[in-house]
């Protein structure tokens, strides 16, 4: 246990909430070196390499790819305030919280919205999304890949085949998929992709992975109004971002070099390996889960993110007491539901370094405790032992 500059205890704890995740000691140790300027060349060095790791994992070419000063929520503001102008359709797929947070950027920005409703727990039906894409002069389609809310992974082939057909920028949200699930920009189509540090990546939260094709950037050159924001304006942006490194921002030094280092790590792992080790301690989690008499909000297992398992509280359970108790007496972070899914679900993120075997016999015997404090009697061991089985055979 940590002590902060006042005195006060900092406690330790096992993050299996929605994020942040666990950050590796290597990730807080590089956050420790000392400060450079932020046109230092030894910095533009650091910021290439990051460049060059982030097209990586990210799957792209892309020559605008860098990561935004601020959290994944800044991230989804440059995607939108870059492309959209006053008048524009834009078509959304809303399944969750993130869905509709896309949404209201692009009402704030003066797009006319058409929102495709889906059931929280089940992605947007690809169709749906294709009808309304057609039915006016759609500019862009926006879509969350991993919904944080909800659990949800959605399938974007078609989405994305519809919007191109109707020549419209397609945006993603892979805040919570990043590092834990296969991304692949340029296979898949996507003109522009946002994420969030604190989640897959196990860094902590303050910068925002982006990416622009040259599609996406030829819209925002040939804007016939401004970008509304002059910080997130990726024109400006490319100045420091790009050849000429000019100055635009104070970069956040000790973010960029945990960033570094925590993509070394995704690097060093590797891609196939990391996504492998995600969705094997998922299906561990979710075998433990319903062998505890529990049901996972996402019906589907193909369209369970690895990263993010919402699981149904059971009936007659204080939802808020359990995490309270996984807090208290055991250490570990759990999420709650958001919006109408709110005192119904628990979300378990497995993300990045919280993703281990530990970590999930862990979670699932003190859940099986808090459990019983509530009155809910459970076969001893159960989850635990269908956890075990699952790992061994996965």
């Amino acid at each position: 246990m940590d002590k902060s500059t006042s005195g006060s205890p900092i406690p330790e704890r096992v993050l299996l909430g929605p994020g942040p995740s666990t950050v590796d000691g290597r990730v807080l140790r590089a956050m420790s070196r000392p400060l450079i300027g932020h046109l230092d060349p030894e910095f533009l060095q650091l910021m290439d390499a990051t460049q060059k790791m982030l097209r990586q994992v990210m799957g792209t070419d892309n020559r605008m790819t860098f990561a935004i000063p601020g959290t994944g929520s800044a991230g989804m503001e440059a995607s939108i305030v870059n492309l959209v102008e006053p008048g524009d359709r834009v078509v959304v797929a809303v399944c969750g919280v993130f869905g509709a947070r896309l949404a209201e950027q692009a009402r704030r920005n003066g797009a006319e919205v058409v929102t495709v409703e889906g059931e929280w727990g089940a992605p947007v039906d690809p169709a749906a999304v294709a009808e309304a894409i057609v039915a006016g002069d759609t500019k862009v389609v926006a879509v969350v890949h991993a919904e944080t809310s909800t659990g949800v992974l959605q399938p974007l082939d078609e989405i994305i085949a519809a919007a191109h057909a109707q020549d419209a920028l397609v945006v993603v949200d892979a805040v919570t998929s990043l590092g834990g699930h296969p991304v692949r920009l340029d296979d898949w189509g996507v003109d522009v992709c946002y994420s969030g540090t604190q989640k897959c990546l196990s860094c902590p939260p303050g910068l925002a992975p982006v990416s622009f094709n040259d599609r996406a950037l030829e819209c925002v050159k040939n804007r016939s109004t401004p970008v509304r924001s002059w910080y997130l304006d990726v024109g400006l942006l490319d100045g420091y971002w790009g050849q000429d490194r000019a100055y635009h921002h104070t970069a956040p030094i000790s973010m960029a070099y945990a960033l570094h280092e925590a993509l070394l790590m995704v690097c060093e792992e590797g891609l196939d390996a990391r996504h492998q080790r995600h969705r094997r301690h998922h299906l561990g989690l979710v075998a433990g889960l319903e062998a505890m008499g529990m049901r996972m909000q996402v019906e589907n297992p193909e369209h369970r993110l690895w990263s993010l398992n919402a699981v149904r509280v059971p009936e007659g359970v204080d939802e808020a007491s359990v995490r309270s108790e996984l807090l208290t007496r055991f250490g570990i972070e759990i999420g709650g539901g958001l919006g109408p899914l709110a005192g119904q679900i628990w979300r378990f993120g497995f993300m990045g370094a919280s993703s281990t075997e530990n970590n999930v016999l862990l979670v699932l015997a003190a859940l099986e405790a808090a459990l019983h404090s509530q009155g809910v009697a459970a076969a001893p061991g159960a989850g635990v032992a269908a956890a075990i089985e699952a790992l061994a055979t996965d």
